[in-house]
């Protein structure tokens, strides 16, 4: 019987391990880490010098700013999820009596960051930022009818970053900063309870871990009207580490899990998992051109290095020379965005911007799960920047985000490869994205 409940665990623990893999390498990587770029769908985020955000959107771009500038803001996440044709079997029983798919999974979200850049003389600077690269929150209705695949994610990522910038010439400025990363999360699925099929075990995990990473700047102005711009994030490898327990949702008799009743709630079990994971490197490119005196128009593409994230390998951290054991193949791909936008000064004080993103998602069809429904998506934003004093400038931006309507085919199997539960559905998802930041220049 103990054998029984080690797989069962153990699988939990696999479920668990591997989402936290997924929220950071595929579907959920956060763009908002400028309301300034907001306005424009980040189009110039490598080549584009607004305030002290650039210390994110590529290092070099600081040793542009005339004076030093502190940048503080953040953008309110409201997305909307329709769940239609919900359909999931547990331990080869349909699960349609006790099962709801409500939609609306992900709750309202506040994404802030803070930036300081300083010049120190016209070819050297520093400048510091803290922001969330990554990031995701699902919360299912407690009967949803998908629970036995993931009904409950919390992830946090918050990264510190010190930067240095240094411009050679009115041409050239290259730059680096190192990053601090810092992930903590929590996650809840409904486990199949192999010894009483019409019930479900409740499995949590805890894990947190650290990681540094780089990046590195370049920024050429070949005249003065054109601004080009190339930005690279590095990898970061983790090693997550859960603390993983199981407890019953429903009384017990006796002779279930042993020779009296079992009351609901009981902690079954406990045990560790740990996942090494690496997350992808990006490149970014941007070009800013100077229109006229009021209009500039900007252009830019990402690429990301998904393809790294092929299958998660769960081991026992008290028995490193076990066996690795797999819990399904990913088989992300490497993606692109693409982005144009622009920004027209009205007057002074005003400046209006407008861009629109497509961000193609890594996922596929077969691999797609619960925990992350998403598909590729249009983006269409607009924004202004009033500037009514000099050293003093807030922004606005609001964001339309539209996915396009996807699948979901999801199974989940045990240690001997029998079907345990599965889930169908298809989603359709779009999100409102209101931002504000203030720059305050000394």
């Amino acid at each position: 019987m103990q054998n029984k409940f080690n797989r069962i665990t153990w699988a939990v623990a696999i479920a668990a391990a591997a989402f936290a893999s997924q929220a950071n390498a595929g579907g959920y990587q956060i763009n908002e880490q400028s309301v300034s770029g907001q306005g424009y769908g980040h189009a110039g985020r490598s080549s584009n010098v607004n305030d002290a955000t650039i210390v994110f959107g590529n290092p070099a771009g600081m040793s542009f700013l005339d004076r030093a500038q502190i940048t503080v803001g953040g953008t309110y996440l409201n997305v909307n999820t329709d769940i239609d044709n919900a359909t999931a079997t547990r331990n080869g029983m349909p699960v349609h009596t006790d099962g709801t798919a409500e939609g609306d999974i992900v709750p309202g979200t506040l994404i802030p960051f803070a930036f300081y850049a300083h010049p120190v003389n016209e070819q050297l600077a520093f400048g510091f930022g803290v922001y969330v690269p990554f990031g995701s929150k699902t919360e299912y209705e407690d009967g949803f009818v998908g629970r036995n695949l993931g009904n409950y994610t919390e992830l946090r990522v918050m990264s510190a970053q010190p930067t240095v910038s240094y411009r050679f010439n009115d041409q050239w400025s290259v730059g680096a900063g190192v990053t601090y990363n810092r992930v903590d999360g929590e996650l809840h699925r409904q486990v199949p309870n192999s010894m009483d099929p019409a019930t479900d075990l409740d499995a949590r995990i805890e894990g947190d871990d650290d990681a540094w990473g780089y990046n590195l700047g370049v920024i050429f102005q070949p005249v003065p009207e054109t601004t080009l711009g190339l930005t690279y994030r590095s990898k970061v490898d983790y090693t997550l580490t859960g603390d993983f327990r199981a407890r019953t949702t429903n009384d017990m008799p006796p002779g279930v899990f042993g020779p009296g009743p079992v009351p609901a709630g009981t902690e079954l079990s406990a045990r560790d998992a740990q996942l090494d994971l690496t997350t992808p490197e990006t490149i970014n490119f941007s070009i800013t051109q100077q229109m006229s005196d009021r209009l500039k128009l900007m252009a830019g593409a990402s690429w990301v290095r998904w393809s790294r994230f092929d299958e998660i390998r769960v081991i026992d951290p008290n028995d490193p020379g076990g066996d690795p054991i797999t819990l399904e193949q990913q088989d992300y791909s490497n993606a692109w965005a693409y982005a144009l936008g622009g920004e027209y000064q009205l007057n002074p004080q005003l400046a209006l911007r407008a861009g629109v993103t497509l961000d193609f998602t890594p996922t596929s069809d077969e691999f797609r799960s619960a925990r992350i429904p998403s598909d590729d998506r249009r983006i269409f934003s607009v924004g202004a920047g009033w500037t009514p004093v000099d050293n003093l400038t807030l922004d606005l931006a609001y964001s339309y985000l539209t996915e396009r309507s996807t699948h979901v085919d999801q199974e989940r199997t045990d240690q001997g490869g029998a079907i345990t539960s599965t889930y169908t559905a298809d989603y359709k998802n779009e999100a409102h994205g209101f931002g504000a930041q203030l720059t305050y220049r000394f």
